[in-house]
């Protein structure tokens, strides 16, 4: 799977451009705040239909617009596939070969990509919810059945801590209501669980794998999947492990009402990432948390492939200021020659040369993007 081609409208810095890109790699130059990310995060933006720096769409929509759209050519085995999105104040529209999609789950998924960027380290050194939105991000792509369960378990998970709030509050005293509200987040939050736990365990494999040749044999990375279960209910099926959700929120009904809150469920679930036996959350060094955080982002690639019989596109900001030259070798030799890159720097001296030989290089300078043949006037 490789992108061919962008068209940007009214998108953040750029008026419009349209590029054509190298099945291999692509670099992305110029000084900082030019617009070299935008363009990285328009091809992330046209992948998931969300963007990685805001919540807000109306950031993603040039000042003075009313929408923004994102157009691409898709490469895929089975052949090309253009895809649109257009952003407005009104919502999001999505198109697939031209035909509008219903919901976004039947959108997502038809360009699959992995962005690492420096704020990734937080995969191993930030909160529980930044891994946990990770996990979600990434399977959701993988697996339109997840993407479904996961949006379906938080809009419940939103309704029941609104109605428990009005329980604490004394507005509301209906607990057949908050019965029906625990039996359906139970439902969803037993299939979530199982598939993460499946996801984690399949992407430990590659993690692994890759953890070790970066540190020649001498670290073992695990994962260790954090839930209210017993460890040994996670590898049951998920009517059992909704049987196991029902039986706990009934023994902490009376803290969610007396908290207002809900108490149990995946959105409460961590991951740990141990090496040689050590939490390198708490008690690992910074190298070691680095290539943890390497080894997690480079799985998803072989990951991907594994579950979608394609690589992903790869994205990459700026992450090469953030890596010595041993984990900046081992992450391009990686995906050189395997998977479509772009690549941000302020700097061709950046790139090692003896391993991207060819890049197709586009310089970006306040909107305007050039190639070797190719000038767009964004503005």
């Amino acid at each position: 799977m490789y992108l061919s081609a962008l068209q940007l409208d009214h998108y953040r810095n750029y008026d419009q451009v349209a590029l054509e890109f190298s099945p291999d790699t692509n670099v992305l130059i110029g000084e900082n705040a030019q617009g070299k990310t935008n363009l990285l995060e328009a091809i992330y933006v046209l992948a998931l239909a969300r963007s990685h720096r805001t919540n807000n769409d109306r950031e993603l929509i040039q000042w003075d617009s009313e929408f923004a759209k994102i157009t691409g050519q898709v490469q895929r085995t089975v052949g090309q596939v253009p895809l649109e999105l257009v952003l407005s104040h009104k919502g999001k529209k999505a198109k697939v070969n031209h035909l509008e999609q219903a919901k976004l789950s039947q959108y997502i998924g038809q360009l699959n990509v992995v962005l690492f960027a420096p704020e990734d380290l937080n995969i191993v050194k930030g909160s529980p919810a930044v891994r946990r939105r990770f996990i979600d991000m990434e399977f959701g792509q993988m697996s339109a059945k997840y993407l479904y369960n996961i949006s379906q378990y938080k809009a419940i998970l939103k309704q029941r801590n609104q109605y428990l709030k009005q329980l604490q509050r004394h507005q509301a005293k209906d607990l057949v209501y908050l019965g029906v509200l625990s039996d359906q987040l139970a439902a969803y939050g037993a299939e979530v669980t199982v598939a993460r736990y499946q996801f984690l365990q399949q992407m430990e494999k590659w993690a692994q794998k890759l953890h070790q040749e970066i540190t020649k044999g001498r670290e073992k990375l695990t994962f260790r999947y954090q839930t209210q279960l017993d460890s040994e209910q996670l590898s049951q099926d998920s009517e059992t492990l909704y049987q196991s959700f029902q039986k706990l929120y009934e023994q902490q009904q009376g803290r969610e009402i007396e908290q207002g809150t809900s108490l149990v469920g995946p959105h409460r679930d961590d991951v740990q990432f141990i090496v040689n036996d050590k939490d390198v959350q708490s008690f690992g060094s910074q190298g070691q948390q680095r290539t943890t955080a390497l080894s997690v982002k480079l799985a998803e690639i072989d990951l991907m492939k594994e579950q979608t019989g394609e690589y992903p596109v790869l994205l990459l900001d700026d992450v090469l200021s953030e890596l010595d030259d041993l984990r900046q070798t081992h992450l391009l030799k990686t995906f050189q020659n395997k998977v479509q890159t772009f690549l941000t720097t302020t700097s061709l001296e950046n790139v090692k040369k003896d391993i991207i030989a060819t890049p197709k290089v586009f310089n970006v300078t306040d909107g305007l993007v050039v190639t070797e043949t190719t000038a767009a006037q964004t503005d």
